[in-house]
């Protein structure tokens, strides 16, 4: 079996230890360095591509010992992503060696600035292993092209997962946490654009005893951000306006519904970023202060999205209202301007049917003279 030459992402032994499904022995794994080459970034992605360059060297690692099942689950990793193995001489201390490496065939990934293992691994690695660990959990399943059309949406999920993990705990009034629960299974029964998971846990009850092995289920999408812009010189707000699937799925009489402008938190992006450029897909508005009015979960009983709620202080003219939205996503949003006081009567005479504008709009009720007094 031929050793295999690793110059990206699978330097980062956690990583490698997902993929294959195994801890690694750190002796097969032997440093070296490729001539005539550098690893890049791939634009716009989390990985490196390979490219030759004369007078360079790409260092990395070639692994020994791999067996036909560590090569079968290393092409699921990477064969849908366009790479192929391809045959290169590397260099060790002890000399030269023949071995195969992922190469980027297909020419899909434009080259970047060139890569760094500790810079991938500073903002990326917790994200890409988590990823990585719910694409393994298809192998045998779905195939790697079907793996990798869900990509964005693994990656934000995983993105989703470390952001929680990296925030400032805060507890119940009991004080218990995730060391109180114990994972017995995982399953994912449905994954597409979201993803069901059903678990199988115990739990701690507040007698102090665990609960039985109970199996629920829950939507597991990303975080998301919403924003509700506000003028506070006009005294009046942006509401979006779109066909919306949920109260369809109701049978509402009106799917078309009155929102915050709100989207999903891509892999590497902030709550704040992604409602600056949310606020500019659908609008087409340049927000200038952002004021936090909560991060919270809407439906914490069946779901694991997380909502990163914002005001967005800006200039709200006649002009601003218009069509909009991302036409590669079907989107189709159309924008109005209310007033403070007819937004206060729409709540008031339950107009507004979405809780996260009931929320902001209560928010802004509460903070509306503070804004306005500093504008």
């Amino acid at each position: 079996m031929a050793n295999l030459y690793f110059y990206g992402t699978l330097r980062h032994v956690p990583l490698l230890e997902i993929v294959l499904g195994h801890s690694v022995d750190a002796t097969a794994l032997i440093p070296a360095i490729l001539p005539e080459f550098q690893a890049y970034w791939a634009q716009g992605e989390a990985f490196p591509l390979l490219a030759e360059a004369p007078g360079e060297a790409a260092p990395g690692l070639i692994a020994t010992g791999l067996s036909d099942e560590d090569i079968a689950r290393l092409d699921y990793y990477e064969g849908g992503f366009g790479y192929d193995l391809r045959p290169v001489v590397a260099k060790t201390n002890q000399g030269s060696e023949d071995v195969l490496v992922w190469w980027s065939c297909g020419g899909q990934w434009a080259r970047g600035a060139v890569w760094e293992l500790a810079e991938w691994q500073a903002k990326w690695a917790s994200v890409n292993c988590r990823a990585a660990a719910e694409m393994m959990g298809y192998y045998g399943r779905k195939t790697p092209e079907e793996v990798v059309a869900m990509y964005p949406m693994i990656q934000a999920r995983a993105a989703s997962w470390v952001m929680a993990q990296n925030e400032t705990p805060v507890l119940s009034l009991s004080g218990l946490g995730r060391e109180a629960v114990t994972q017995v299974t995982l399953e994912r029964p449905y994954a597409e654009y979201f993803a069901v998971e059903t678990h199988e846990l115990k739990f701690r009850r507040f007698d102090g005893s665990d609960s039985e092995v109970v199996r629920r289920s829950a939507f597991v999408s990303t975080d998301a951000a919403l924003v509700l812009p506000y003028d506070p010189v006009r005294d009046r707000v942006l509401l979006i306006e779109q066909f919306r699937m949920g109260p369809w799925a109701r049978g509402d009489h009106s799917p078309w519904q009155l929102e915050p402008i709100a989207g999903r938190v891509d892999a590497g992006e902030s709550p704040e970023a992604c409602a600056r450029r949310e606020a500019l897909e659908e609008a087409g508005l340049a927000l200038s202060r952002l004021e936090l009015i909560s991060g919270s979960y809407p439906t914490p009983g069946c779901s694991n999205e997380f909502f990163h709620n914002f005001i967005g202080l800006a200039d709200l003219p006649d002009t601003i209202v218009g069509v909009g939205g991302e036409q590669s996503e079907q989107e189709d949003i159309r924008s109005h301007l209310i007033s403070f006081d007819d937004l206060m009567l729409m709540l008031e005479t339950q107009k507004l049917r979405i809780l996260p504008l009931v929320m902001a709009v209560l928010w802004l009720a509460r903070h509306r003279e503070r804004l306005r007094a500093g504008s």
